[in-house]
C-alpha cells in the first residue's frame, strides 16, 4: 500500500470555480493519477460548505473535516475506494481539534490500520492541545497507527528529543507517553520539520521521501509506503441503485439552483464543472449505491 501526506495551501477565500483553485485541484488529480496512491492526506484545505462539488476524485472515498466558524484550516483524507475503510468518531470534543481518523481493514485479519490526519495551527492554545492528546490515546492502542499532519512545532530536535518551548515539550511528552515513533528526518518547510508522520509500530512505514511542493504551497509533499497488506475489494463494484432513487427530490434540488447567476461570466469548461458538481451533489443525496458482484457484470462482446 502506498500513501502520501500532501499539505495544500489554498489562497484565503478562494471561490468555487476560480482559476487558482481549479488549477491546484487539477494538479492534485494529475499527481494522484500518475502515482496511483492509496491514501492522500491534506492539511489546511480552506474548505467550507461551498466546496462540495469540486473536491471529489474518481476512484477515491473522501473524508473531510472543515474548520467551523472561521476561515482556514481543515483536513481531509482521500482513500482508494478499493480499500475497505470507515471513518472513526472518538467522541471526545471532536469539534475542537482539526483531525480525522479512518480505519482501514487488513487482509490478514490481524488488526486494522488506523490512519489519521491532523492540522495544529501555530497559535493553538493549551486547551485544544490537551483535547487532541486525550483523543490520541485510543488510536495509539491499536495494532497499527499512522498519524500524519502539520503540527507546527518547529523547535523540536527529533534526533535527540530536545525542545525548549513549553507547548512543544508537552507534545513531545504525549508522543512518548503513547509510544509513538516519528519517521520524517528532513525539514518540510524552510528548514523546519513541521510536517510529521507518527506511528506506533516500528517497520510499519518506510520509503519516506520529500517530493517537492504542490502548487503554491511552501511545504514539501511527503511520500511514504505502508508496509502491511490491506484488504482490497476486488469482487464487487459500487453502482448506482436507480430502483431506489428519489427522482422527485433530484429534480427539485437541481431546480432550486439559480443557473443564470451560477454560470454568469463562466466559460464552457468552468460552466460544465459547476453543473457537474451540482449534479453529483444531487446524485449523492437522491440515488443510493449498491454493491454488485463483478462476476455478474456483463462483459462487452
Amino acid at each position: 500500500m502506498r500513501g502520501v501526506r500532501e499539505r495544500l495551501w489554498w489562497a484565503p477565500g478562494p471561490q468555487p470555480g476560480s482559476t487558482h483553485r481549479r488549477n491546484k485541484q487539477e494538479e492534485l488529480e494529475t499527481c494522484t493519477c500518475l502515482q496511483g496512491y492509496d491514501l492522500i492526506g491534506i492539511t489546511e484545505t480552506w474548505w467550507d460548505g461551498s466546496y462540495g462539488w469540486s473536491v471529489g476524485m474518481e476512484g477515491y472515498r473522501l473524508f473531510r473535516k472543515d474548520r467551523q466558524g472561521r476561515q482556514g484550516g481543515g483536513v481531509t483524507l482521500y482513500v482508494n475506494d478499493q480499500l475497505e475503510c470507515m471513518e472513526l468518531h472518538l467522541g471526545i470534543d471532536e469539534e475542537l481539534a482539526e483531525r480525522l481518523w479512518v480505519r482501514i481493514k487488513r487482509s490478514t485479519g490481524t488488526g486494522d490500520i488506523i490512519a489519521g490526519v491532523c492540522y495544529r495551527p501555530p497559535d493553538q492554545g493549551d486547551r485544544v492541545d490537551e483535547v487532541f492528546y486525550r483523543q490520541l490515546g485510543a488510536p495509539s492502542c491499536s495494532q497499527a497507527l499512522i498519524l500524519m499532519g502539520d503540527f507546527n512545532h518547529p523547535n523540536i530536535c527529533w534526533r535527540d528529543n530536545k525542545v525548549g518551548h513549553k507547548q512543544s515539550k508537552r507534545f513531545l511528552e504525549c508522543v512518548g507517553d503513547n509510544f509513538l515513533l516519528q519517521v520524517i528526518e528532513e525539514p518540510t518547510r524552510r528548514g523546519a520539520m513541521l510536517d510529521l508522520i507518527l506511528t506506533n509500530k516500528e517497520g510499519l512505514v518506510g520509503d519516506v521521501k520529500l517530493k517537492g511542493s504542490l502548487g503554491c504551497s511552501d511545504h514539501e509533499m511527503v511520500e511514504f509506503r505502508i508496509l502491511r497488506a490491506v484488504r482490497r475489494v476486488h469482487s464487487k463494484l459500487t453502482i448506482l441503485d436507480f430502483r431506489r432513487a428519489d427522482f422527485g427530490l433530484f429534480r427539485d434540488l437541481l431546480g432550486r439552483i439559480p443557473w443564470d447567476k451560477a454560470l454568469e461570466g463562466r466559460g464552457a469548461q468552468e460552466s460544465w464543472l459547476i453543473f457537474k458538481g451540482h449534479l453529483l451533489q444531487a446524485q449523492e443525496r437522491c440515488i443510493p449505491t449498491k454493491r454488485e458482484s463483478s462476476k455478474n457484470t456483463k462483459r462487452p462482446p
